[in-house]
């Protein structure tokens, strides 16, 4: 079998974990390929660049692309001191708190912050007169102020 072939091919294993991470990154609502970027790295014994990230996955260079960028930037993804070229190479930062850290940071924090100012504009409504929408609203307001609460503990549990 060719080197081509023998990193195109998938095997069960690999499957099993990009569908993991597919299942995963569906949730948070990103894309099911950020999902196979980052389950195919964290499997993967050899960091791999995006030319073999876009062969093994049958994805488009764009989609690879953008997908490591946003696992870059969430910090789940990190370049290899590997050189091969022109070509970088990847690897998965397989941390929990890095993961997690990543998304509070990139994801909850900026949500949390947009929805205090979209609480603020729901105020200034007339409907917002109306009891029933006003209980509503300040149910919202309390919501995000426990999830501002809680988030600071979850990340000095997982140390970042």
């Amino acid at each position: 079998m060719s080197e081509e072939s023998q990193l195109s091919a998938i095997s069960e294993l690999e499957r099993k974990v990009l569908s993991f991470f597919s299942d995963a990154v569906r949730v948070l609502g990103l894309p099911k390929s950020v999902g196979e970027i980052y389950g195919l790295l964290f499997i993967s014994k050899e960091p791999l660049s995006l030319d073999n990230l876009v062969s093994k996955l049958k994805i488009s260079k764009g989609s690879g692309s953008q997908g490591l960028k946003m696992l870059r930037t969430l910090g789940a993804v990190k370049e290899s001191g590997e050189v091969s070229g022109r070509k970088t190479y990847y690897e998965a930062d397989a941390e929990l708190k890095s993961l997690v850290g990543g998304l509070i940071k990139h994801e909850v924090r900026p949500h949390l912050e947009s929805a205090k100012s979209k609480i603020t504009a729901m105020r200034k409504l007339d409907d917002y007169n109306d009891s029933f929408y006003s209980e509503r609203v300040e149910k919202l307001n309390k919501w995000r102020k426990r999830a501002g609460l809680v988030l600071p503990i979850l990340q000095k549990i997982l140390g970042k």
